[in-house]
C-alpha cells in the first residue's frame, strides 16, 4: 500500500515539474520575443532574459506550493479557499513585480544601457513601469492558481469516486456478511427455536417475535445498499435486534440505553452499532452463566458522536468476530478518511469496551 502511494506522489511531482518548465516557458517566450524584436536585445541576452524569466516564474510558484501543501490547502472547500487565495495572490503578484524590475535594472545596470530617458522612466516616473509588471503579474499567477487548485479538485473528486466506488462494493458485501458473520446460522436456529416455544406457551409474544426477525433481517439485506442511515433508523434495528435477543437470554440480559436525542438525525454507518451489540451479547454476554447487563451510550463529545458498548465478560477477537470488526474498521477509513476511530479493550470489573468516535454528518 504503501509503495501505490509512493508511486502515485513520484507521479505526481513528476506531472507538477513537467507543467511548471513547459507552461512558463511558453509564457516566457512571448517575452523572449518582445526582448529581441521589440526592446533590441542582443540573441544571447534575450536568452539569457528567458532562463531567468522561466526560473523566477518557476520559483515564486514553487514557494506558494510549498506553502499550500504544508498547510493543506489543496484540502479546503472552495469558500475557505478563496480567503487564502486573495492575499496569496496579491503577494506572489507583487513578488513577481519586486523580482522582475530588480532583474531589469540590473540587466540595465550590467549592459550600460541606462540612458537619460531610462532612467528618468525608473526614477521620477515609477508607476509606468511598476503598475504594467504587476498587472502583467496579477493575470499570470491568478491563471496559475487557477490551474493548480482546479487541477487538485479533480483530483480530490477523482479520489472521491474511487472511494465511493470501493465503499459500495464493501457495503454489498457486507450483506453477505451479515447474514454468514453476524446474523449466522447459530442465531437463526436460537431465534427460531425461541419463537417455536412461544407458538404454544404465548402465540402473541411468537407473533411479535416473528415480525422482529422479518424487521432485522430486511434491516440487514437493504439498508446496507445506502452509504449512511441516520441514528434513529440504527437504533430502531438495534432495539429489534435486543427485544428478539431478548427471548432467548430471557432474564439473563438486561439492557441500558442512553443516547443523546440531539443526535438521532445525523448519518452513521449501517448495522455499525447493531454489530458492536451482537458482537457484545455473543462473545461477552452469551459466555457469562448469570447473563449481565448490556450498556449502550451515546453522547456528543464537540463535533465528533461517541458510541459506547459495554459487556460483561474478557475480550477474544477471533474468527467471525475478528472478521465483523475488520470490515467496520475497513468501512469506517473509507467513508470518514482517518476522521473515525474504533477501539475495543479490556477494562476493569471483567467487562469489554467497544468504542466508536465518528464525526457528526447530517
Amino acid at each position: 500500500m504503501t509503495n501505490t502511494l509512493d508511486i502515485a506522489q513520484n507521479k505526481s511531482n513528476s506531472l507538477y515539474w513537467k507543467c511548471q518548465f513547459f507552461g512558463w516557458g511558453l509564457v516566457s517566450l512571448f517575452w523572449f520575443y518582445i526582448a529581441l524584436f521589440r526592446d533590441g536585445f542582443e540573441l544571447s541576452d534575450a536568452i539569457i532574459n528567458y532562463i531567468f524569466d522561466v526560473a523566477i516564474c518557476i520559483a515564486i510558484t514553487h514557494a506558494y506550493r510549498t506553502i499550500a501543501v504544508k498547510r493543506k490547502w489543496n484540502q479546503l472547500n472552495i469558500k475557505d479557499l478563496i480567503w487564502k487565495l486573495i492575499p496569496a495572490l496579491l503577494i506572489l503578484s507583487i513578488m513577481f513585480m519586486i523580482i522582475m524590475n530588480i532583474k531589469t535594472s540590473i540587466y540595465i545596470y550590467l549592459a550600460d544601457r541606462q540612458n537619460d530617458s531610462i532612467k528618468e522612466l525608473f526614477v521620477w516616473n515609477p508607476f509606468f513601469v511598476w503598475n504594467p509588471v504587476l498587472i502583467t503579474g496579477l493575470r499570470h499567477m491568478s491563471i496559475w492558481l487557477l490551474a493548480y487548485h482546479l487541477y487538485h479538485f479533480y483530483q480530490r473528486e477523482v479520489q472521491s469516486t474511487k472511494m465511493n466506488a470501493q465503499l459500495s462494493l464493501i457495503a454489498k458485501q457486507a450483506q453477505f456478511d451479515n447474514l454468514s458473520a453476524q446474523l449466522n446460522p447459530h442465531f437463526l436456529f436460537n431465534s427460531l427455536n425461541s419463537i417455536k416455544s412461544l407458538i404454544i406457551e404465548n402465540p402473541k409474544t411468537a407473533r411479535r417475535a416473528v415480525d422482529l426477525l422479518s424487521d432485522i433481517l430486511r434491516s440487514s439485506l437493504y439498508e446496507t445498499q445506502d452509504s449512511t442511515v441516520s441514528l434513529e433508523e440504527e437504533m430502531e434495528l438495534v432495539k429489534d435486534y435486543v427485544e428478539l435477543e431478548k427471548l432467548r437470554f430471557e432474564e439473563r440480559l438486561k439492557v441500558n440505553l442512553e443516547v443523546d436525542e440531539c443526535l438521532n438525525h445525523i448519518r452513521i454507518l449501517p448495522l455499525s452499532i447493531q454489530l458492536l451489540v451482537e458482537n457484545a451479547l455473543k462473545h461477552g454476554i452469551d459466555k457469562q452463566l448469570d447473563g449481565g447487563t448490556l450498556e449502550l451510550s451515546i453522547k456528543k463529545e464537540g463535533d465528533k458522536a461517541v458510541i459506547k458498548v459495554v459487556n460483561p465478560g474478557t475480550l477474544n477477537i477471533e474468527g467471525d468476530n475478528r472478521i465483523g470488526l475488520n470490515n467496520l474498521k475497513n468501512r469506517l477509513q473509507l467513508k470518514y478518511k482517518g476522521a473515525a476511530q474504533f477501539e475495543i479493550n479490556q477494562i476493569e470489573n471483567e467487562s469489554v469496551l467497544a468504542k466508536l468516535t465518528i464525526p457528526i454528518i447530517e
